[in-house]
């Protein structure tokens, strides 16, 4: 229970079960001091739609324990105007915020490598766009395919496949900023993004450098393996304005990438 400023007049013995104080610990602070800095604004605004009448009952926080960790807690709240009191009552939801995040991530991510998908590809795309539109900024798209994964496939089978791809992604991830994004699109189609590349020349050093942690042989119990790539590179705002541009025209330079080493294949053959 606490008043129209949120001072703490009241609580329960199930306050201290929760978050580790004793009831002459918090009387008279207000509940704004044991907030995530993240929920303070919010909460505020929940808590004069409380005072305004509105009945809260699936405002969610997080609280500071006594021992430093945050608690998940799920509030219902209403305003007695003839006591002048806002009255809460709220229970923990860790697991429940948990299975949520869970739930988000195998949503938005590739189950077999654990990458981002292309549903949280074109988000994170999106994003990267709009914020280098305001801020005058760069960025490219490297749109990746495996060249000899097909073959190594059909003659391991899908178990060897998909080890390759596992490892693919790694060696992906070892090759990038931590601030770049790699996903899996396709069956071993990539797509890398490069928030704050300025120009081809950078995007092109970037695909090199993939392309050469890709030539070390793949160990599989059937014996070794060796794959390349076809890279296909888009820069903003040069190859276009948008997300769905830039993977368009990606994708056509991967492409096109792969048909002259064809052709050159052929000629040599």
């Amino acid at each position: 229970m606490v008043d129209p400023d949120g001072h703490i007049l009241y609580v329960s013995a199930s306050f201290e079960r929760l978050l580790g104080y004793a009831p002459a610990e918090v009387l008279g602070r207000t509940t704004f001091s044991l907030l995530h800095p993240d929920d303070l604004e919010a909460t505020r605004v929940q808590a004069s739609k409380v005072m305004e009448g509105a009945q809260q009952r699936h405002f969610r926080n997080r609280y500071r324990h006594k021992l430093g960790h945050y608690v998940d807690i799920q509030w219902s709240a209403h305003w007695l105007i003839e006591r002048g009191v806002r009255i809460g009552v709220g229970r923990e939801i860790g697991e429940l915020r948990r299975a949520e995040r869970e739930l988000e991530h195998r949503a938005s991510h590739d189950p077999l490598t654990d990458l981002p998908n292309r549903r949280h590809l074109h988000h994170q795309l999106q994003r990267a766009v709009e914020q280098a539109r305001l801020s005058e900024g760069h960025l490219a798209v490297l749109y990746l395919d495996l060249d000899g994964f097909k073959a190594a496939n059909d003659r391991g089978g899908h178990d060897a496949g998909d080890r390759i791809l596992r490892e693919v992604a790694q060696r992906l991830l070892d090759g990038v900023r931590q601030s770049d994004l790699v996903a899996r699109v396709g069956g071993d189609e990539f797509v890398v993004l490069l928030p704050g590349c300025r120009d081809l020349a950078g995007a092109q050093t970037v695909a090199d450098g993939l392309r050469a942690r890709l030539k070390p042989p793949f160990a599989l119990p059937e014996g070794s393996t060796e794959l390349d790539a076809s890279i296909g590179i888009a820069c903003f705002p040069a190859d276009g304005a948008t997300g769905e541009a830039l993977l368009a025209q990606a994708d056509r330079r991967m492409y096109a990438a792969k048909r002259a080493k064809g052709a050159r294949a052929s000629a040599d053959s």
